[in-house]
């Protein structure tokens, strides 16, 4: 049985997870965490999100609410996550880690622990995004220089980090397919009298409007023609699936930093 535990467990993504961890014929729901005075704090993990008593209770300290899980969830924010990599390393727990908006600092930071702790870290969980990024590569190789790529992302205006990390994962495909450094190439935003458009630039722009899930469009633009490869998230299910893959994926690995790509296995 895999027992996992659920960072923000009263938010909208670690319900989710939460719950399709209860539904899980092979997990257990084994900890969950909220921050003080969150009216959850003290309940039943499993009643919290609506499924049956799972004998563990929602609590705001992490040693506490982890103590019996195997693998944590976390879709927090970045400090908080690099604090929690402290505590898994610490208590030699595998961690899933969703959390987007981590400075470069901070990744460097997290991947310090790939000696110590298995943990799956990827800027989108979900599965056919997970495709795109592999096709949006093999696509730029495909075209070659010949073609301007421009990245769109669209968000709910609730979202705190933009671009999205899943914006910033496809222009790191790009990228990497034509053998460059994304910091060199990547325009963020136009305003003015700009000029022409730089040879190779890597175009991310972003949205934020209303309670759009996820929208990300990657436009190949050449002479007289262009491609559109557009992934839209309906709902946040699809993330929290995603999620579920991974842990039961890490269950049992070595310590290292693993992707959705090692998990899909693509």
């Amino acid at each position: 049985m895999i027992k996992a535990g659920v960072i923000g467990i009263g938010g909208r993504m670690g319900m989710l997870i939460a719950r399709g961890i209860a539904d899980a014929p092979d997990m257990e729901l084994a900890g969950a965490l909220e921050i003080a005075g969150h009216r959850l704090i003290g309940e039943d993990a499993g009643l919290a999100v609506g499924r049956q008593r799972c004998g563990c209770v929602v609590s705001d300290n992490p040693q506490t609410a982890f103590k019996n899980a195997d693998i944590i969830i976390d879709f927090s924010f970045p400090e908080a996550t690099l604090k929690m990599m402290v505590i898994a390393s610490e208590n030699k727990k595998a961690m899933v880690i969703g959390t987007t908006g981590l400075s470069d600092a901070q990744k460097t930071e997290l991947m310090g622990y790939v000696g110590t702790v298995p943990f799956v870290f990827s800027p989108n969980m979900s599965i056919g995004i997970n495709v795109m990024f592999r096709v949006v590569e093999e696509l730029t190789r495909l075209l070659g220089d010949a073609y301007d790529i421009e990245i769109v992302e669209a968000h709910h205006r609730l979202k705190k980090d933009a671009p999205s990390g899943t914006a910033l994962g496809l222009a790191q495909s790009v990228a990497r397919a034509r053998e460059v450094s994304l910091k060199d190439k990547a325009r963020f935003e136009r305003y003015g009298i700009i000029g022409e458009r730089p040879k190779g630039e890597i175009g991310i722009q972003t949205v934020r409007a209303g309670d759009i899930v996820g929208d990300h469009t990657v436009y190949f633009a050449g002479n007289g023609e262009r491609i559109e490869l557009k992934h839209q998230a309906h709902s946040r299910e699809n993330f929290a699936a995603g999620a579920i893959a991974a842990t039961r994926w890490i269950a049992g690995k070595a310590p290292g930093a693993y992707t959705m790509i090692d998990v899909l296995g693509i």
